[in-house]
């Protein structure tokens, strides 16, 4: 079974690390490539090589009870000098993803849109309280959404464009989209935020597809309630199934990212689940990390190169 494991950083990796690396892998194996990734503004290395096919004792060698135990020997010194990394085993290892699907709010773009929404309404703070613990994964989503939503009521819905406006992408956003479609893949986004904002950015930004939870309005003001489905975790697994069949994609080739805790099944599901400057849960169960804002780390990490 083919194998990748990657490093990547905002600064330069010392040789010293890559030479740990190469003398891991050749104790479970003598066949494998290693080179830089080219990557805008980052560090990447990424070392492709042949590996047990299954994860079971004795598949990596002596020294390695487990792929979780050689893994930990891979990314130990790595993550002492805050170098992120990632090992991919199966399919994905070889090309990368065949679709990549990321939440948005702290993911795709820099901030949360309901307290964006929110500062129009004079109750940011109060909503950003709320925001951090639900995605902490102490407050049920749902409950949380509909105590957020309702703070909004009354706001103009031209504060849609506004915050349409305002919104920044994620450095590296652009470039990751860019990149998946370049390799004939698809990129979707799965949001507890709001189509009247998430709509026209996905459709400005080239996205495949999209879904998010509606805002109510009535006489052109937010009622403080949404319409619609919520878009809670088990929604994002289920509008991530249905693309899935409808591209004809398996779904170890697709790779989800986000930073709340209302991410981790979709990222369980997934062939790939990093967390992107996640929370501390997120961190804990996720595959892999990027602990720094570059969106595009991503590509590092499944060994595509991105000149620019």
């Amino acid at each position: 079974m083919l194998h990748r494991f990657s490093l990547v950083a905002p600064h330069p990796i010392p040789a010293s690390l890559c030479h740990h690396v190469r003398l891991a892998i050749e104790d479970v194996t003598s066949d494998y490539d290693a080179r830089p990734v080219a990557t805008v503004g980052l560090h990447a290395h990424t070392w492709l090589f042949d590996g047990p096919d299954e994860d079971a004792p004795g598949s990596y060698g002596s020294r390695y009870a487990s792929r979780a135990e050689f893994y930990d020997e891979l990314r130990g010194p790595a993550i002492a000098l805050a170098i992120d990394s990632a090992l991919i085993a199966g399919p994905m290892a070889k090309a990368g993803p065949a679709a990549i699907v990321t939440d948005v709010d702290s993911t795709f773009i820099t901030t949360e849109v309901i307290e964006m929404l929110a500062a129009h309404a004079g109750a940011e703070e109060e909503v950003r309280a709320v925001t951090e613990a639900a995605m902490r994964g102490e407050l049920d989503f749902a409950e949380s959404l509909a105590h957020r939503v309702a703070k909004l009521a009354g706001v103009s819905e031209g504060v849609f464009g506004h915050v349409l406006a305002e919104v920044q992408l994620t450095p590296g956003a652009q470039r990751l989209v860019r990149a998946v479609h370049a390799r004939g893949g698809r990129f979707g986004l799965v949001s507890g935020g709001f189509t009247e904002v998430v709509g026209p950015l996905a459709e400005r930004e080239g996205i495949d597809r999209f879904v998010a939870n509606g805002l109510e309005v009535e006489s052109g003001a937010l009622t403080g309630r949404t319409y619609g489905p919520v878009i809670d975790s088990a929604a994002k697994v289920a509008a991530i199934e249905g693309w899935d069949r409808e591209w004809g994609i398996e779904q170890d080739m697709v790779l989800c990212a986000g930073d709340g805790a209302n991410d981790l099944p979709m990222m369980r599901r997934a062939g790939l689940g990093v967390a992107f400057q996640g929370k501390p849960i997120v961190r804990e169960q996720a595959d892999c990390a990027v602990s720094f804002p570059r969106l595009d780390a991503i590509a590092a990490l499944v060994g595509w190169d991105i000149d620019a």
